[in-house]
């Protein structure tokens, strides 16, 4: 989660392609999710005005107001928000391929379209009437011209506050709101339990992606919001030199253990190569040994918006808790 995860997907700023190994950072993916799931500064994006007769919205932006439906019904997101407005019970009609291939999102995307920010002959098929993407996004000024076209910067706000901010755009703040208050609550009482069940025991977020080994810091999705944000559980001190500051760090099997927590949590893509949990500097590692790991799917983990948010809070709870 964190970290980040030369060139990052500009889309979701989560896929990564990572050159050498060793220990130096590289840009790497979330998601939730240049996730990329992030957060030091101030939200800067807050409703203004009212409804209009047109059935419009004047939304302040990062960079300004701009008017947008007030009750969108054929939203395009191209970028890592495709479960923020699915929480928020908005209409999708195209995502990005990360979204689309969200195994926590199919059912909700069955009849979602799979688009990029390449192909604007295939947006403006889709008649979107509000577009969301981040402020890496390509082809800006052709998607201003199809519809109302709102970016984000990737870790400008937390994660939370993400998700009120796009609670605003489609006129369901309060809705946004609600939710965060809810999983502030939840979160918190299962940091709780958890820090009492294993006290002042560290954890360390890695995943593998084409052929490169990251860990993670604290807003990179991978459930790391959860894990040193929300529940406030230790991260160990090469983590925290190395991760926090960029959201990821690469590593180099070899250098594993120093990385490595009292417990693992490891984002497991079933496509990738994984063959660092077959040497002996994996099987080594304390956590390995006593049993303190605890693998998700990758696919589905590393995002950070409601609905990945809720499943990620559930699989610690099960895992730390047994519940």
């Amino acid at each position: 989660m964190k970290k980040i995860w030369l060139p990052l997907v500009l889309t979701l700023m989560l896929v990564l392609s990572a050159c050498g190994g060793g220990s130096t950072s590289n840009n790497a993916n979330t998601g939730a999710a240049e996730n990329t799931p992030a957060n030091t500064n101030t939200a800067t994006n807050e409703a203004a005005g009212g409804e209009t007769a047109s059935g419009t919205i004047t939304y302040q932006s990062e960079n300004g107001p701009i008017e947008v439906p007030a009750n969108p019904q054929r939203v395009i997101v191209l970028a890592s928000f495709a479960g923020n407005i699915m929480a928020l019970d908005v209409p999708l009609v195209g995502v990005d391929s990360w979204s689309k291939g969200n195994p926590r999102y199919q059912d909700k995307l069955a009849n979602v379209e799979e688009v990029s920010d390449e192909n604007i002959e295939k947006i403006i098929e889709l008649e979107p009437d509000l577009i969301i993407a981040l402020s890496s996004v390509k082809n800006l000024d052709k998607l201003k011209e199809i519809a109302p076209t709102v970016t984000y910067t990737y870790g400008k706000v937390d994660y939370l506050q993400q998700h009120v901010e796009l609670g605003k755009l489609v006129n369901k703040g309060d809705e946004a709101q609600a939710w965060v208050d809810d999983f502030k609550k939840r979160a918190d009482e299962a940091g709780e339990q958890i820090r009492a069940k294993i006290g002042d025991k560290t954890v360390s977020v890695i995943e593998s992606f084409n052929k490169q080994l990251y860990v993670y810091g604290d807003n990179w999705g991978r459930g790391t919001e959860i894990l040193y944000q929300a529940m406030k559980l230790n991260m160990p001190e090469k983590v925290k030199e190395t991760a926090l500051k960029e959201g990821y760090h690469a590593l180099s099997t070899e250098v594993l253990p120093e990385f490595a927590g009292d417990y693992l949590i490891i984002s497991k893509f079933p496509d990738q190569d994984n063959s660092y949990q077959e040497t002996e500097s994996y099987k080594n590692i304390p956590a390995v040994k006593n049993g303190q790991v605890f693998e998700a799917n990758a696919k589905e983990f590393y995002f950070n918006d409601p609905i990945t948010l809720d499943f990620q809070l559930e699989f610690f709870k099960q895992h730390f808790l047994g519940n």
